[in-house]
């Protein structure tokens, strides 16, 4: 069914495509000359609160279900995407379509599970959430041993391998969430208090692979991980979605999943080791240890469905360097329905990312009001399946329809802040990238200030979209609303309705309210919109820093 909704999809993209090429709207374009300053500032002005909030109600609304990939809330995202684009006269980026086919499979594992160790069986959901990223219907551990590999890194710049001197196959190592830089809190430590790639749980389970373990449990606690139980428990049981590989994932672990603290805590001391004292260790140093005669035993059973889902694509040509494209960003996806819960079933997604979606709209249309086309292209990439480990963006850095050669920056959206106006802009990862020169004189303008990552802790540098795109050498961009609020009212607003908004986070009542407040968010996309004005009408390339991992 997805396939046939796909097709359909894409035959409209292609009759959109003929008819916005045969009335091209080129008389808004004067080749010979670019914009005044007085015309961007009325394309600025023209970003505004009122639409960006209609857009988020529309994205976020129950009939969009959630906007799960391979979804009936994907055929309507893509619908209202494509239709939003083509009014403001944008063509399709992929040629003569908007869509980009992004093959994946589903893999949802039955929550009739038990986690078997020490001769006690742990519950999923509540204890522990296991699952397999293998395209399998079956997976198991059989009394697998259990050893204790620190926080599961292997870092040869940092002189750091917890997998030193050992061999775990057909072992499941059990693993601390962040990295060693979290618990020291010293800068000399991997990156301090900012986490590292080698910090995500992503990584630990790609590392658990690459040496040959059976099974991979991480162990969650609130303050490294930077969320809450509910959040293991709301993204990592449903469908989880990944490539459509050939080897069938067979290169992973078997099992691999989270156990909560308090678990943790019982079988280090059914092992005889005292689990605040491993930790102290893990974090000194490259560590790893038997857990006494503890081991694994859990049956996984996965129904598998293959689908297609789309990236979407849209291009304002540019008049005299076409070929070079501003790159915006944001995924369209969230967590869909839930039918196996009672009264509510569906994560709306209002602010993540119903919010970005809407203000790659937005953008959109600002720099379509602008009466002279920039010199360069500028491209709004809509990005599915985010929350399943950025499949949707992966997928295009490895499948470009523009060369990365060719994109001179990203700046992407994900999660506007809902909680009013702040003075400062917060940028994830601040120092990667001259891009920070591009946003410091932007807010300015705005009599704003720049300040660094307010959560450092959380590694949100590697955990939207941006992050793919820098992995392939792109300057990317990842900024938002800071913590300091503009006023007193304002500050009154985020007392009220911040924990909300953290509570909401992958949960069901992410949803869009009254009590938002978007002006905020308004003034961020107004930023955005500043640098890729300036970065579209100039032969500027932005590099990283000296400093930056993404220099090669």
């Amino acid at each position: 069914m997805i396939k046939k909704i796909g097709l359909s999809l894409l035959s409209a993209a292609v009759l959109v495509g003929c008819v916005a090429t045969t009335s091209d709207d080129s008389s808004k374009v004067n080749s010979s000359q670019g914009n005044s300053a007085q015309d961007i500032s009325a394309s600025y002005d023209s970003i505004n609160t009122a639409q960006l909030i209609e857009h988020v109600k529309v994205l976020s609304s129950d009939k969009f279900g959630g906007r799960a990939p391979s979804s009936e809330g994907e055929r309507l995202t893509l619908e209202y995407l494509t239709e939003q684009f083509t009014a403001i006269g944008f063509k399709p980026g992929n040629g003569d379509s908007f869509l980009q086919e992004v093959p994946l499979v589903s893999i949802e594992a039955s929550s009739d599970m038990t986690l078997s160790i020490g001769g006690k069986n742990y519950q999923h959901g509540t204890d522990m959430v296991m699952g397999s990223a293998r395209i399998s219907e079956l997976e198991q551990l059989k009394n697998s041993e259990l050893v204790f590999v620190g926080y599961g890194v292997n870092a040869p710049e940092y002189n750091w391998n917890d997998y030193k001197d050992l061999d775990v196959k057909g072992k499941t190592v059990v693993i601390l969430v962040n990295d060693p830089g979290f618990a020291t809190q010293d800068p000399e430590v991997f990156n301090g208090n900012a986490m590292t790639y080698y910090g995500r749980w992503t990584y630990k389970y790609e590392e658990a692979s690459r040496q040959g373990a059976e099974g991979a449990i991480i162990i969650h606690e609130t303050a490294p991980a930077s969320y809450g139980w509910s959040v293991v428990k709301n993204s990592w049981t449903g469908p989880q979605f990944s490539f459509q590989r050939d080897d069938l994932n067979k290169d992973r672990v078997a099992v691999e999943g989270w156990v909560n603290s308090t678990v943790a805590a019982e079988l280090f001391a059914k092992a005889g080791l005292d689990f605040d004292k491993m930790k102290e260790r893990a974090a000194q140093g490259s560590f790893n240890i038997d857990m006494g005669n503890l081991d694994a035993s859990i049956t996984v059973k996965n129904t598998i469905k293959k689908s297609i889902s789309y990236n979407f694509i849209a291009t304002l040509p540019g008049q005299k360097q076409a070929g070079e494209h501003i790159l915006y960003s944001a995924h369209w996806d969230h967590l869909g329905t839930d039918l196996t819960k009672t009264g509510d079933q569906i994560y709306n997604g209002a602010r993540d990312n119903a919010t970005g979606t809407a203000a790659l709209i937005e953008v959109a249309e600002a720099f379509s009001k602008l009466p002279n086309r920039p010199d360069r292209s500028v491209t709004f990439l809509a990005v599915t399946a985010e929350e399943q480990g950025l499949l949707g963006s992966k997928f295009y850095a490895a499948n470009p329809v523009i060369p990365a050669a060719k994109t001179v920056a990203n700046i992407n959206m994900d999660a506007l802040n809902a909680n009013g106006k702040s003075k400062d802009v917060a940028v994830y990862g601040l120092g990667q990238s001259e891009l920070d020169n591009f946003l410091t004189k932007a807010a300015l303008k705005q009599n704003r200030i720049i300040s660094g990552d307010p959560r450092p802790a959380a590694g949100i540098y590697y955990r939207s979209d941006h992050f793919a795109f820098a992995n392939v050498g792109i300057p990317a961009l990842y900024a938002k609303g800071g913590s300091i609020p503009a006023d007193q009212a304002t500050a009154e607003l985020r007392a009220k309705l911040d924990p909300i908004l953290s509570k909401c986070y992958h949960g069901l009542c992410d949803e869009y309210t009254q009590d938002w407040d978007l002006t905020g968010a308004v003034e961020d996309m107004q930023l955005f919109f500043e640098i890729g004005v300036e970065l579209s009408e100039s032969d500027i390339w932005p590099q990283w820093s000296k400093t930056s991992e993404f220099k090669r």
